[in-house]
């Protein structure tokens, strides 16, 4: 059928008007975050992103940490579902070390406008990751795990040396200190989806990483096509570098970093 001109220009004009009055799809919602939800990795607990928060804060985000259980991914899964449907727009969904595999599974809610892995771990659904990992050199850290009653730690010396390496000494032991003993079982367990295959991501290496190899975060972060940037930091960047860590949580969530 044909269609003269100024049938065109109207058939157009209501196609434009539509457009402009249909809700916003999830990429373009995700575009400015309001929110963000902080996801600790093992041997750490909420108080490890306490040099994040107020950085981001100060942006006008409004930040809740997750209290991560660490007795099952199962459990972590639930934990931050249940912080995540207590936020109101959408959210970046950062996580540190382990918490990475709790974002992979969890990131896929609609709440989520984008994810941020900070020396994290990053499975593919259903990947066995202790055998990805182990194509990857040990790291020192390795050596200072030791298990009690199902749960694993970092002896003393190697989380110092090795987990909080270049971090100030005097903070390092207020972290051991309250370091969340692990369940053993945690770090097989397998993510049943991979949010990065479908989320705007964005990764943060540590170079001076002596807990995951940097040349597997490297890869993780290649992987996932995110958007990558490489620190000079040990594993707890978020610790001796907020400001850096906090600047691409901003990004993430669309807004203009602090100078």
């Amino acid at each position: 059928m044909k269609m003269d001109r100024r049938t065109f220009a109207v058939t157009l004009l209501a196609g434009v008007v539509t457009s402009l009055l249909a809700p916003p799809s999830e990429a373009q919602v995700g575009s400015r975050a309001r929110n963000v939800v902080l996801v600790h990795g093992a041997y750490a607990d909420g108080s490890s992103w306490s040099e994040v928060i107020p950085l981001l804060q100060r942006a006008g985000l409004n930040v809740t940490a997750v209290q991560n259980p660490l007795t099952s991914l199962a459990d972590s899964v639930a934990e931050t579902r249940r912080i995540l449907a207590q936020q109101n727009g959408p959210t970046v969904l950062v996580a540190h070390s382990w918490g990475g595999t709790v974002i992979s599974d969890v990131g896929d809610d609609p709440r989520v406008s984008a994810l941020v892995y900070v020396a994290a771990r990053a499975p593919d659904a259903g990947e066995d990751f202790v055998a990805l990992s182990s194509k990857f050199p040990t790291m020192p850290v390795r050596a200072g795990i030791e298990t009690h009653d199902g749960f694993t730690t970092i002896k003393e010396d190697a989380f110092l040396n090795y987990f909080a390496n270049g971090v100030a000494h005097d903070q390092a032991q207020v972290l051991y200190a309250v370091q969340e003993p692990t369940a053993a079982t945690i770090f097989s367990g397998r993510t049943s989806a991979a949010a990065w295959h479908t989320k705007p991501t964005w990764y943060a290496v540590s170079k001076q990483d002596e807990t995951i190899s940097p040349d597997l975060e490297r890869f993780l972060a290649k992987r996932m096509n995110a958007t990558q940037v490489e620190l000079d930091a040990g594993h707890l960047s978020l610790v001796s570098h907020p400001k850096e860590v906090s600047d691409l949580i901003l990004a993430a969530a669309g807004r203009t970093p602090a100078k």
